[in-house]
């Protein structure tokens, strides 16, 4: 474990009996509070997290945003806050993300597409637009996909080079299907960008039941190789990782993979990455 606390790039937390989340069901369907993310670290020291929004109902973004806001007051380790903002709408999204950025504690937007059928979704002029106006607002966009939407995503990012992009879970790779190509190349290729980083986080849940270290090990490697620490950021996509590990053992995977960088490197990814581009306190 590090001999240091760390900063959390990507914690979730919500509430169903406050807010609706459509996409919940079995073991997630329940609340996931700050006591339960504290009781979940275990020996993991974490000095302060940021919260990435939970895909509650669309009307309800604003209210999930304030609803974290007031978790952070019993929690003040929740230090940032990046929150849903529909930027399909393209220039319509201004006044939403005028909101956002009214608030304390938010420093970024995130709309999710990996779900998305079409691998071209984010590549429509507004969605392209909705990415562009971000810096206007002071924030940050973090691009959650699937591997199959990389290609494109790469485009949506030199579509926007004014504005500064985390990749979630290192794009979600076909793991359960052991898949390397063509995410490995494409991966090189975003970090081309410099505007682009990437979230060690969401690794073992891509994975089948019967994963190892072993299995997620090249994965991992990529990401560290094609980003390298200056550019790469810790994150432990709790409590959707526990649908594959616990915390504890998902910061063992990331020390083993790192153990040979430099302390200062460690820290970088555990703790610095996260601080600068979430800019925090």
């Amino acid at each position: 474990m590090p001999n240091f606390p760390i900063i959390d790039s990507h914690l979730h937390l919500w509430d169903p009996q406050h807010l609706t989340y459509p996409w919940l069901s079995g073991p997630l369907d329940q609340a996931f509070l700050p006591s339960d993310f504290q009781a979940a670290t275990g020996p993991v020291l974490v000095e302060s997290m940021v919260f990435l929004e939970c895909a509650a109902a669309p009307h309800q973004s604003l209210d999930e945003a304030r609803w974290v806001l007031q978790q952070a007051k019993a929690d003040p380790r929740i230090a940032a806050m990046v929150c849903h903002a529909p930027l399909e709408q393209g220039d319509a999204v201004r006044p939403h993300l005028e909101s956002l950025a009214a608030m304390a504690k938010v420093k970024g937007a995130r709309r999710i597409y990996q779900d998305e059928p079409d691998a071209d979704f984010c590549l429509q002029p507004d969605f392209i637009a909705g990415v562009k106006a971000l810096p206007d607002y002071g924030l940050s966009f973090d691009m959650c996909i699937k591997h199959r939407q990389l290609q494109a995503s790469i485009a949506l990012a030199d579509a926007c080079p004014k504005t500064m992009i985390v990749l979630d879970h290192i794009a979600k790779p076909g793991i359960k299907a052991g898949l390397m190509q063509p995410w490995a190349d494409q991966m090189y290729d975003m970090a081309k960008r410099d505007n682009v980083l990437c979230k060690l986080s969401g690794v073992a849940t891509e994975a089948a039941a019967d994963w190892t270290a072993e299995t997620l090990r090249p994965y991992l490697d990529v990401a560290l190789e094609a980003f390298g620490p200056n550019r790469l950021m810790f994150g432990g996509d709790w409590p959707v990782s526990t649908l594959a590990i616990t915390y504890p053992a998902w910061v063992e995977i990331v020390d083993q993979l790192i153990a040979d960088l430099s302390s200062d490197e460690q820290r970088q990814i555990y703790c610095n990455t996260a601080r600068q581009f979430y800019r925090l306190a």
